[in-house]
């Protein structure tokens, strides 16, 4: 898979290019910067792009503003953000869309679960941080359908937006496919956002539907 990295550590962005070099991938551009980011990926036009949300030029959310825009440009393009916390004010938008992630940096330590990401977000799909749909969660308003949600609901709903599918749902938590099916219909219904969808197609929308909660 062809990989423009944007991130302003140095020493993490070349840790990271090692890292997927060594899994087969190739690293087509390191870049510190959102303009520089565009340029990158403009010229190389690679498969996926992992982008810091916090970047030069303003050292705010100039990686997600860069990634909302090359979203817009390149609609098949996979996008990957990674930061220290959660910034929601672009990557709502973005998380809406197919080929798109965001995981929190901790998150590429753990080697395996990395890589599957980003083949996951390259394929087409999308995988959220847990912590980063918690705080998704929080519902803007006491009478919001996200109050609904049992503890469960969320836990089933976080791993749902990690692009996981019943079987690796139930895996994960411990439970029968059959129970997963049972939280996964009742956090659809409590949502409004029944119908027999793929899973996720199911996930972008319920991530839209957060973003205009």
């Amino acid at each position: 898979m062809r990989i423009v990295i944007a991130e302003d550590s140095a020493l993490f962005r070349e840790g990271l290019a090692r890292l997927l070099a060594d899994a087969g991938h190739e690293v087509v551009a390191r870049v510190g910067d959102a303009g520089a980011l565009r340029t990158a990926v403009d010229r190389h036009r690679p498969e996926l792009a992992i982008v810091d949300v916090r970047m030069p030029p303003e050292h705010t959310d100039d990686g997600a503003r860069a990634a909302a825009e090359l979203r817009t440009a390149y609609p098949d393009l996979g996008i990957l953000l990674l930061s220290q916390q959660v910034e929601t004010r672009h990557s709502v938008s973005l998380l809406a869309t197919s080929r798109s992630g965001y995981l929190l940096k901790d998150r590429v330590f753990d080697v395996d679960e990395f890589l599957d990401a980003i083949v996951r977000v390259a394929a087409g799909g999308t995988a959220v941080d847990p912590e980063v749909v918690t705080r998704l969660l929080v519902p803007a308003r006491r009478d919001s359908p996200l109050a609904s949600l049992t503890p469960r609901e969320r836990e089933v709903l976080a791993l749902m937006a990690e692009g996981r599918t019943n079987v690796g749902i139930a895996r994960r938590l411990w439970l029968t496919e059959r129970t997963v099916e049972t939280h996964v219909a009742n956090v659809l219904t409590k949502l409004g956002l029944t119908g027999d969808v793929e899973d996720h197609r199911r996930v972008l929308a319920v991530l839209t539907y957060l973003g205009a909660a």
